[in-house]
């Protein structure tokens, strides 16, 4: 599909006038069940899932302790059931209530800059770097890149400022990193928390999937520099940020389970044997319908490679947000 054109111009003008009104019903048209999930769902709520780890986007060579890149078939499975249940769960209180689904979403952010020191290269990055992130990802899940608009928009409500050597880099599965959420973590299950740093073994960035219960450990990890403007090479558009967003709203990757199963649970985006680094062309990895979504926010390419969001996609995390995230 290539690049994307003028998309430096399109991300420098601010922030994308789209329009949210995205109807979507939590049927979650395109969205496919992993094996089992909705015809073997009990009829009682099913046990929240193990929070058995986050979900990261890597750079190419790049090597995660917890290999928090790609969910088992076993943990999507469970997944699927559990959005099976909470759905069940919500439709139960909206009827109770007259509560209605929500078609579209502001998302209020908070934003934890987590510095070693006062100096950029040591994670005191400006304010500028993250009012321009916003922006990426009001454009990206807006529709405003050439993808399917989503139902989401979001609104920055607070810079924290925190100089803490101790929590810098941020290492991915460690006590710190917990001590640093249970510390920092602002709002309720809709509030998006961004933890900026220097970040451990080469990751660009992971994410927590939606729960029925929050806990402390909810939220986003960014690689500071990732941010548009920064200095991570190839990296540096604000698409780690809008990647990891997604899983945050319940996506996987779109390489999640290969060729075969049920892939990353929506119809609409063709299957991919394995994560596509930097801009190829013309990769197909598995035998069915379509060239890999190499251009797709939930890949691995570079920044410059990818831009869009599917109708599946978009309808999956709405879904999810109705399920989970809603108050």
């Amino acid at each position: 599909m290539g690049l994307r054109p003028n998309l430096l111009t399109r991300r420098t003008v601010g922030v994308a006038s789209t329009t949210l009104a995205l109807l979507l019903s939590t049927a979650a048209v395109g969205v496919v069940p992993a094996a089992s999930a909705f015809s073997a769902a009990p009829a009682e709520v099913c046990a929240e899932p193990a929070d058995v780890h986050s979900d990261a986007r890597i750079k190419k060579g790049g090597v995660a302790k917890h290999d928090p890149n790609e969910l088992t078939a076993a943990q999507v499975r469970e997944r699927e059931a559990d959005l099976v249940a909470a759905l069940r769960e919500r439709a139960n209180f909206r009827a109770g209530t007259g509560a209605t689904t929500l078609a579209t979403v502001s998302i209020p952010v908070v934003v934890h800059v987590i510095q070693r020191d006062g100096t950029r290269a040591g994670g005191n990055i400006p304010d500028s770097l993250i009012t321009s992130q916003i922006s990426v990802l009001n454009q990206a899940y807006g529709g405003a890149t050439g993808g399917a608009a989503t139902a989401f928009g979001f609104q920055l409500t607070k810079i924290n400022r925190v100089t803490n050597p101790s929590w810098y880099p941020i290492v991915q599965g460690s006590s710190a990193e917990r001590q640093m959420k249970t510390s920092l973590r602002e709002g309720g299950k809709n509030t998006l928390n961004v933890y900026l740093g220097e970040l451990s073994d080469n990751l660009l960035g992971w994410a927590t999937f939606p729960k029925r219960k929050l806990d402390s450990m909810d939220g986003v990890v960014v690689l500071s520099e990732s941010l548009p403007g920064g200095t991570a090479t190839n990296y540096n558009q604000g698409d780690t940020g809008t990647h990891e967003v997604g899983h945050w709203l319940n996506l996987y990757h779109t390489f999640q389970g290969g060729c075969s199963g049920s892939g990353d649970s929506v119809s609409d985006t063709p299957a991919e044997a394995s994560p596509a680094f930097q801009c190829p062309t013309g990769r197909d990895t598995c035998a069915t319908a379509g060239l890999d979504p190499i251009t797709n926010f939930m890949d691995y390419t570079y920044d410059s490679c990818m831009y869009q969001f599917t109708a599946g996609q978009a309808s999956r995390m709405l879904t999810a947000w109705n399920a989970y995230r809603a108050a």
